[in-house]
């Protein structure tokens, strides 16, 4: 586990934007399968998450069209919340960071490590966007 010294400034840098964090499974769970879109950030200390993955969504906010909850759990610190969350992800492998929305309680989009790391930030808002269009 990472220590809070390190994950704190990188949990706020997201929150601070407005998205919820997700600290239990029970969070998550009601968060998922809640009526409506639901989009979950799993942070991380990684430097993609950094510089491409934490400011794609906070570009993304700004979109005319978002999900009905906006939410992040963080891997490495929230063991239990990050357990949860993958388990509504699969066939997905786990990756950190990855961004999925859900609507309804399904997964309909996923976003890996592998499309966010060598990407920009700009690329990363339009598949975001992209998908907020079509199921938000």
């Amino acid at each position: 586990m990472y220590p809070p010294e390190i994950v704190m400034p990188m949990k706020h840098d997201i929150t601070s934007a407005g998205v919820k964090e997700l600290l239990t499974p029970e969070d998550v769970d009601a968060a998922i399968t809640a009526k409506g879109t639901a989009l979950v950030f799993i942070n991380s200390v990684c430097g993609c998450a950094a510089g491409n993955a934490r400011p794609s969504i906070k570009m993304a906010l700004k979109h005319s069209k978002l999900p009905t909850r906006m939410t992040t759990v963080f891997a490495g610190f929230d063991v239990a919340a990050v357990a949860q969350a993958r388990k509504y992800m699969a066939p997905y492998p786990p990756s950190s960071p990855s961004i999925a929305l859900f609507k309804d309680g399904n997964l309909v989009h996923f976003i890996e490590r592998h499309h966010i790391e060598g990407r920009t930030p700009e690329m990363i808002v339009e598949n975001l966007t992209g998908a907020f269009d079509e199921f938000c």
